[in-house]
């Protein structure tokens, strides 16, 4: 069965510029069959409150991200004074959507990135993430339940657990699978005019299998 496999975190600037790339060829995928799979790659976990030259060099990557994608940021305000920038959080409430209710998850995601980069919300805090899944019609408890369990634990580390060991060290990456072969479509920022023609190619080859 053909699938492809997207390799991201929530809170990787360059997947939030590559969100309105991953929309389009996942719904191209689809048209033909192919569904696309999930995967968080935990970018930064745990740590200590970000430094003064950390927090420009990030920021800076933001500057990059708006001029190459054109999606939003809220620069003013953003990364303020003694935030921990750890992104395990965000990816195990991505893994509760997609246990809870795996047809929202893209959307998931997208709200997300929305409310930390164009919004400035604290999405390492667990009730600014059940807030969004809120919005989207999870209801609040459940999402608190399966977020806070040791099952979701587990499976949001084998997630990062997969990517490391298939030596993922950049997002976004998308991977296309068929018959158990994996082939990489991009990892990093690539615009969809240069990823359009190369999933089309792959869809024709494993779509009557799909």
């Amino acid at each position: 069965m053909a699938r492809l496999i997207y390799v991201m975190d929530p809170m990787c600037s360059w997947c939030w510029g590559f969100a309105p790339v991953q929309q389009r060829l996942a719904q191209l995928a689809e048209q033909h069959g192919v569904a696309c799979e999930w995967r968080v790659g935990g970018l930064r976990r745990g740590g200590a409150p970000l430094e003064p030259a950390k927090r420009e060099a990030i920021l800076h990557h933001w500057h990059a991200v708006a001029d190459a994608t054109g999606q939003p940021f809220q620069h003013q305000g953003a990364l303020p004074e003694g935030f921990i920038y750890d992104t395990e959080p965000a990816c195990r409430a991505l893994v509760a959507v997609g246990a809870l209710a795996p047809e929202l998850q893209s959307a998931y995601a997208a709200a997300v990135q929305r409310a930390f980069y164009a919004q400035g919300q604290d999405v390492t805090a667990a009730p600014v993430l059940a807030d969004v899944a809120a919005e989207l019609g999870i209801p609040r408890i459940e999402f608190v339940d399966q977020f806070d369990s040791a099952a979701c634990r587990a499976a949001t580390e084998a997630d990062f657990a997969w990517v490391e060991q298939l030596g993922i060290a950049g997002f976004p990456t998308l991977l296309a699978e068929d018959q158990g072969r994996l082939a990489l479509l991009n990892n990093g920022y690539q615009p969809l005019t240069a990823l359009q023609p190369l999933l089309e190619r792959w869809l024709a080859q494993v779509a009557p299998n799909a």
